[in-house]
């Protein structure tokens, strides 16, 4: 074996052999360190996981410490895209979920990471695009951002110390995923995605249009308790897994609902 073969081998990497490039989208909401990013990027090429995005990264991108941190995991870091907001982040993904390392008080199905990447799993057989959403290093996902998730995914940790470090949650979730499918070789048959299935695109804009509506009707009263209203519906509608047809249907009824209390108060 000639010397640079066997550094390459001794690094853990293999050149020639064929990257494991699939499964959920990775989304970092805000993360502050090149440094944390470039962990994030090896636990994810360590894992078979390949696409990540960043919302409004502190520091900016690209970044000289995210790649050295990534420890040559360059297709995952070439390859990365920023966005400005999480819901543009996540608009073309069909399901989410959302990280935390403690329950919250919402109206979401909380699942343990195996339980997660299993639904993962089948969803991404079925051809559906799905993600996994990270928060900040010192505090997470706000309740917004969670809202805006199908689900929960949780991880057993010590009660008393809790706090897990960014690269530490993506590689948690990355193993499973690997290990899931190293439990289940069989490979994947991709068909056509489901055109019913609603993206989150879909869902923000059914969110928009609600909110819109309530908020000329008067709905959020009184308006201290508005920001936890609006929260509820979200993860109401959220929740019910709906599809494209159903989402047409609801924002005909608003539209028509928004046409007759302007027709009543002689706006038309």
């Amino acid at each position: 074996m000639r010397h640079n073969e066997f550094v390459r081998t001794m690094a853990g990497t293999d050149n020639r052999k064929e990257l494991i490039t699939e499964g959920p989208v990775i989304v970092l909401c805000e993360p502050q360190l090149g440094e944390n990013i470039g962990m994030v990027a090896r636990a994810m090429a360590n894992f078979g996981l390949a696409e990540l995005r960043l919302v409004n990264p502190r520091d900016g991108w690209p970044s000289d410490k995210a790649r050295s941190a990534a420890s040559n995991a360059d297709h995952v870091i070439d390859a990365t895209k920023v966005y400005g907001r999480v819901e543009d982040a996540i608009a073309d993904l069909h399901f989410t979920y959302a990280t935390t390392a403690r329950h919250r008080d919402m109206l979401k199905t909380v699942r343990s990471p195996r339980e997660a990447i299993s639904t993962l799993m089948t969803k991404f057989k079925a051809g559906e695009k799905t993600g996994l959403l990270f928060g900040r290093e010192r505090w997470g996902l706000n309740n917004e951002e969670i809202a805006l998730s199908d689900e929960i995914v949780t991880f057993p940790v010590n009660p008393a110390f809790a706090s897990l470090n960014i690269a530490q949650a993506v590689l948690l979730m990355s193993y499973e995923w690997m290990n899931a499918s190293m439990v289940e070789p069989e490979k994947a048959v991709f068909g056509a995605i489901d055109s019913e299935i609603a993206s989150k695109q879909e869902l923000i804009g059914l969110f928009d249009h609600l909110e819109s509506a309530l908020e000329d009707a008067r709905y959020f009263h009184p308006p201290s308790k508005k920001e936890r209203m609006r929260l509820n519906l979200r993860n109401t509608f959220t929740h019910a897994n709906l599809r494209s047809p159903e989402i047409h249907a609801l924002r005909g009824a608003i539209a028509a609902l928004e046409r007759r209390w302007k027709k009543k108060r002689g706006e038309w």
